[in-house]
């Protein structure tokens, strides 16, 4: 893709403090983009997730790859803070052209094998305020400043497609309703930027290897294929610079209405695009769980890489 592809571009990325949310952020700010990265963890303080990336950081290196990182502090589920936040994007660039709400952080609420009579309700409720209320906030206020102009894009980010997520339940219902909420809000949202050029989609990874997944597996980005012996799908994991790259390549496309209020993933998009992952690989991990771990198909993992 053309570095310059987004040049004159204002990014807003809303939980962009580590995982696919940085690395999106960063592959905007590569090709040229102006990104404002969101979060709660900052170098003065941690979020309830706990874990030591900051916003900073983040802005810090998708200057470093070449656009301009604006890290702001932004709590989405506090409105004024989300006003406050658009207020100055308005008030800076006069524009907002690409919207990723991948607003999250409830990972360490989840109880897997769990009847919703028996969860933890305040630790549902929770799971449902940060994939619902947060990201229908961040449009209420957002989404005026990108209509300004057709061409507008709005991505909600999520874990699965909805194709996998309609045959897959998540064993607890909070963390199923939550994946499954984003999906439908950017289909409704398709539907109210239609009229004003705008496209809004649903974007998914596969199995992403987060920094969080690389500490669960006890492995690094450069050692990750060691953990497949003790967990063989991990063979078709991805780095967050694969979804990096999907959303980079989608909002460089002038003709990315065609997906307006669809369900992707990264690994679909890669075989559109023609971009791959950091080494090289094109995995598809949505196909291979369609497929081979649920559709019993007997084929190697590599196929699907």
């Amino acid at each position: 893709m053309d570095m310059g592809a987004l040049e004159g571009k204002v990014a807003l990325v809303a939980g962009a403090t580590r995982g696919a949310g940085r690395a999106m952020a960063v592959e905007l700010g590569r090709a040229g983009a102006v990104v404002y990265a969101t979060g709660r963890t900052t170098r003065e303080h941690r979020s309830e997730v706990g874990r030591p990336e900051t916003i900073e950081e983040t802005a810090e290196l998708i200057t470093a790859a070449g656009g301009t990182g604006i890290a702001v502090p932004t709590d989405h589920l506090e409105p004024e803070q989300v006003r406050a936040l658009v207020e100055r994007i308005e008030r800076d660039h006069g524009r907002l052209d690409v919207l990723v709400n991948d607003v999250w952080g409830g990972d360490h609420l989840l109880q897997f094998d769990t009847k919703v009579w028996e969860a933890d309700l305040a630790a549902g409720l929770r799971m449902l305020r940060l994939s619902i209320d947060a990201h229908a906030i961040t449009s209420h206020f957002a989404l005026p400043l990108l209509i300004r102009r057709p061409g507008g894009l709005v991505v909600e980010i999520t874990d699965g497609t909805e194709e996998f997520n309609r045959g897959t339940y998540r064993d607890n219902l909070f963390y199923d309703l939550a994946k499954i909420a984003p999906t439908r809000m950017a289909f409704g949202l398709a539907k109210e930027l239609q009229e004003y050029g705008g496209t809004a989609v649903s974007l998914t990874p596969g199995f992403l290897r987060s920094e969080a997944m690389l500490e669960h597996f006890g492995v690094t980005e450069e050692t990750w294929r060691d953990a497949v012996a003790g967990s063989p799908h991990f063979a078709v994991a991805e780095s967050p610079v694969y979804i990096g790259r999907a959303l980079a390549a989608l909002a460089a496309d002038p003709d990315r209405a065609r997906w307006n209020g669809r369900s992707l993933s990264s690994g679909e998009l890669a075989k559109v695009y023609g971009f791959t992952d950091a080494d090289g690989s094109r995995p598809d991990a949505m196909g291979y769980f369609r497929d081979v771990v649920f559709g019993g198909k007997d084929a190697p993992v590599e196929d699907y890489r």
